[in-house]
């Protein structure tokens, strides 16, 4: 890292009243939730010792019995990739639960796994508390086992019944990830799952796709590829009622492949690729989270686990280490000027780290990063969203002074960290 600075931003003007893009600000919740930055998301269960993608709730209990199953192992490689947060499918629509609800017989229970007596939620959310990182949830409303399944009152209060299991039994949940695949004419009552998840778990942010549940805190990105639009803001439009909501992007670590299947190296996506989804997500001011698929050891595999973290070395030796706080060299910034970056010899960078202070709301709307070459300012990079972050590549250049301008924004910005980085450091 070259350069770097910090600073808040003084607003200009006074907003109009009522709900506005401009004035919309986003909870505390959800801003320690961008901080993250990196998540996994864990899929295991029955599908993993089926060579299936999709369960269709017939599988037999006791196909479910990894021989070594490490959760600690899986925490661990989460963390050398970069991730913050963890978050397990406890229940997928095959209706499998993973821990030892006392709704159905269809769970870790009727399976030979620790003799009946397991609970893998607990010993996810145990290893994850245990080595510092965010637990999550994720429990599928679509369930193609449970026969309560067939009537909406009926099987309302059953997910209801786990939900409550799931929020008191495991400590702080980050976040509930509601998957919206499946529903064959099932209408759920979002309302009281929301009431129950509010009751118990007050600070838990709930993921699902913008269509699928209004009460979202976080929102799918729109795809499976990981990537995000440039153009990424946080607040969505539901029919004129405007709301905070972050974009998540979910890829698998294995192309197409959520869950484990055998003789399927090739699927392992390089170094390279992931790098690039991190600069498409993260970079593009989304959340980016990694599917991790056990085998059936109960094991991730040591392919999976070398890649993990070379691609958490590769983002550590371009960005420096998670956390780092930068060097606070200014404390006030209004888009009156430009923000410029002297150094007091020409530094040589490739990129440019840009973030806005998103507890006043995202204002960017376009931006230019530009370098002085003794008589002219040269453009680097243009964009339109800046959000909690946006990564800037370019040509790989020499100069002393590097200057960010807006260009356009609803309200004074406000400019948290403006970095410079040379990707060929070591």
């Amino acid at each position: 890292m070259l350069a770097r600075m910090a600073l808040a931003g003084m607003a200009l003007a006074t907003l109009a009243p009522g709900q506005n893009f401009a004035s919309l600000r986003p909870s505390p919740q959800q801003t320690s939730w961008q901080d993250l930055e990196i998540g996994v998301l864990i899929h295991f269960g029955p599908n993993t010792f089926m060579d299936r993608e999709w369960g269709d709730g017939a599988a037999d209990p006791r196909v479910f019995n990894p021989a070594a199953l490490d959760a600690g192992q899986w925490v661990a490689a989460a963390k050398s990739a970069g991730a913050r947060y963890v978050v397990l499918v406890a229940k997928h629509h095959d209706g499998f639960c993973l821990w030892p609800t006392s709704e159905t017989a269809y769970s870790v229970k009727a399976s030979p796994w620790r003799n009946g007596k397991g609970d893998l939620v607990r010993e996810v959310a145990d290893a994850a508390h245990k080595q510092g990182l965010k637990f999550g949830i994720y429990l599928s409303p679509w369930d193609r086992h449970e026969p309560r399944y067939r009537n909406n009152a009926q099987y309302d209060d059953y997910y209801r019944k786990e939900l409550t299991e799931l929020m008191t039994r495991y400590g702080e949940v980050t976040e509930l990830w509601l998957d919206g695949a499946g529903s064959e004419g099932h209408v759920y009552d979002f309302d009281s799952y929301v009431r129950i998840l509010r009751t118990y778990q007050p600070n838990t942010l709930i993921f699902a796709d913008v269509g699928f549940l209004q009460y979202g805190d976080i929102r799918w990105v729109g795809n499976e590829s990981g990537y995000a639009s440039e153009e990424n803001w946080n607040v969505v439009d539901r029919l004129g009622y405007l709301r905070w909501r972050p974009a998540e992007a979910d890829t698998p670590l294995r192309t197409d492949h959520w869950f484990w299947h055998p003789n399927d190296e090739k699927s392992l996506k390089g170094l390279a690729e992931l790098v690039e989804t991190y600069h498409k997500t993260v970079g593009r001011g989304a959340q980016l989270v990694l599917g991790l698929a056990p085998d059936n050891r109960g094991l991730l595999p040591e392919s999976d686990v070398a890649r993990l973290r070379a691609f958490g070395d590769e983002i550590r030796r371009i960005y420096g280490p998670a956390g780092e706080e930068p060097d606070h060299a200014d404390s006030e910034w209004s888009s009156a000027a430009p923000l410029e970056i002297e150094t007091a010899e020409p530094a040589i960078f490739d990129r440019a780290v840009t973030m806005e202070r998103l507890s006043g709301g995202q204002r960017v709307e376009r931006y230019v990063i530009e370098a002085w070459d003794g008589s002219q300012w040269n453009r680097l990079a243009a964009g339109t969203t800046i959000g909690h972050k946006k990564i800037d590549i370019f040509a790989r250049t020499t100069a002393s002074r590097v200057r960010l301008r807006i260009v356009a924004a609803s309200a004074a910005p406000q400019i948290r960290e403006f970095r410079l980085y040379d990707s060929a450091d070591k």
